[in-house]
């Protein structure tokens, strides 16, 4: 993955990175560009989905466990959540701006992209 690098003379070690979005102690590094992290407004909003179904290893087991006897069934009764969709990131700094979408197949995965935005926002605080 190669990002765009701040201004010579500017280069510093990403603290942490999310998705593209590299996070230096003074820059916003982007596909779009660079910018200072000083003024930078961080988004976050989860487009996540958490539904109850049935997991695969129940269905097979209910399939098997009919065929020897209709208490297999129950299996069927087994529900799980499961999470799909994705959360969205957004940062602007200046005249830069960049958006990305993160995959996000668990509660945990939104609460570790929220926690790095936090992160972002409480370093762009100190940064002022």
């Amino acid at each position: 993955m190669s990002a765009v690098h701040p201004a010579p003379g500017q280069h510093e070690q990403f603290v942490l990175m999310i998705g593209d979005i590299g996070v230096s102690p003074s820059w916003v590094v982007t596909p779009n560009g660079t910018a200072p992290l000083s003024g930078s407004q961080w988004t976050i909003r989860d487009w996540t989905q958490t539904r109850q179904a049935i997991p695969t290893w129940a269905i097979i087991a209910a399939v098997i466990g009919a065929a020897f006897c209709l208490l297999g069934l129950f299996f069927l009764l087994v529900k799980e959540p499961q999470t799909s969709g994705y959360v969205e990131v957004t940062v602007q700094s200046g005249n830069v701006f960049h958006g990305i979408q993160l995959a996000a197949d668990s509660p945990q995965a939104v609460a570790h992209a929220r926690q790095l935005v936090y992160q972002a926002q409480s370093m762009a605080a100190a940064v002022r």
